[in-house]
């Protein structure tokens, strides 16, 4: 009876910590294609560093970018939202996490698919990026040079 107990109140203890844990994720939604493994590859990265995604399975991502207000000249393969600003491409977590805190801005891509940012690793290859911001006036900034110059 006491052994049992005991199991009972772990796994108590184990349910409850899960909770909590599961509780300090942060959501995202994520919209892509099915036959993009990159964008899976990404999707990884995210949950790596504390993300909860929602995966979005999508038949036509030109209709989201264009719901969401990404510009054809910052399009990636993949578009995520979060918080009601859009997350377009390749972006690393620590931008991410970082637009939660700019209230200037509507989003942040990186354009295009380049090799060594999160999902598009190939070996020790990092061609240079940089992380867009789009404010809520339409302008376009550089949030974050990759590699960090």
């Amino acid at each position: 009876m006491h052994t049992t107990a005991l199991r009972l109140a772990a796994l108590g203890a184990l349910f409850i910590s899960t909770q909590a844990l599961a509780a300090e994720l942060i959501p995202i939604d994520v919209h892509r294609d099915a036959n993009c493994g990159c964008c899976k590859a990404w999707i990884s990265h995210l949950q790596d560093n504390g993300f909860k995604v929602t995966d979005h399975v999508e038949t036509n991502m030109s209709e989201v970018k264009q719901r969401l207000g990404v510009a054809p000249r910052l399009a990636s393969c993949h578009t995520a939202l979060i918080n009601g600003k859009f997350v377009e491409g390749h972006v690393p977590a620590e931008q991410v996490l970082a637009l939660a805190k700019r209230d200037d801005l509507l989003g942040m891509a990186v354009p295009g698919m380049v090799t060594g940012s999160p999902g598009m690793e190939m070996g020790d290859t990092v061609d240079p990026y940089q992380v867009i911001g789009v404010s809520k006036d339409g302008s376009q900034t550089v949030i974050a040079d990759y590699p960090a110059k």
